[in-house]
């Protein structure tokens, strides 16, 4: 009898260690808000690249397809559209600077102030999304709301608020990001008042080089009816070797 209490003791002894150990292990693995969102720039955030997309606007029946040339380093771009209407007008940013081309009158504008709020080429995406090249870590601070599905993928929620003298397109951002590829899947952007101003989904997904990035998303306007904008990456080369000249003022004439 004696011998059996034993043996009861040292089994409950040993569960309890290999529960501890069990959970101790589990608490170590979970990730912090800060590491996800640093594996998310890690996944993300690219030196220089080309690409060639397509942006399609859609406003009530009326549907408006633009295409375009992209090419970035570091945190300078240059947008060229294609497409007929538009063919000839450019975007050049250069660090916290965006400057347009209208090709009919050669003539550099540079939009700054409230005009950066209104929608780049007339679609749901603003200058101002178009001017944020940094890594979020750079931009907001995180933490971890819960855990959920987008799509039947299982994510990290995130809230984000923009740090103090940021210039960032939204104060408060909660983002959908895939546990397993650290890709950011949806995203609800919100003014300070806390008003939701946008939504973003991203529709598709490519693994390039190692990474997984987005190649088609859609933003929606909540502040407008009836009116959404898909971004669609045709093609996309990561890293190329580009000249700092190509994003200079002369580079727009």
């Amino acid at each position: 009898m004696q011998k059996e209490k034993e043996c009861k003791i040292l089994f409950i002894a040993i569960l309890s260690i290999v529960l501890f150990i069990t959970l101790t292990g589990l608490s170590l693995a979970q990730l912090t808000a800060e590491e996800i969102i640093q594996k998310r720039d890690d996944n993300e955030y690219i030196q220089s690249s080309y690409a060639e997309a397509t942006m399609v606007i859609s406003q009530g029946g009326r549907r408006i397809e633009k295409s375009m040339l992209m090419y970035s380093l570091e945190k300078n771009g240059l947008v060229e559209f294609t497409n007929p209407a538009d063919r000839g007008t450019k975007y050049l940013k250069r660090d916290d600077n965006l400057w347009m081309l209208f090709p009919d009158a050669e003539d550099i504008v540079k939009i700054s102030g409230h005009m950066l709020e209104q929608g780049f080429m007339g679609s749901d995406f603003s200058y101002q999304d178009m001017m944020e090249s940094d890594k979020l870590t750079e931009l907001y601070t995180f933490a971890l709301l819960e855990e959920d599905t987008f799509n039947d993928r299982p994510c990290y929620v995130l809230e984000a608020i923009a740090v103090p003298g940021q210039k960032v397109s939204y104060y408060r951002r909660v983002s959908w990001i895939d546990k397993e590829r650290f890709i950011g899947l949806k995203e609800e952007l919100y003014a300070e008042s806390g008003r939701l101003l946008k939504t973003s989904e991203v529709e598709e997904i490519e693994q390039i080089d190692n990474r997984w990035l987005p190649v088609q998303m859609v933003m929606e306007n909540k502040l407008r009816r009836d009116t959404y904008t898909r971004f669609i990456i045709n093609k996309i080369e990561l890293n190329p070797e580009l000249d700092e000249s190509m994003f200079s003022l002369q580079s727009l004439r």
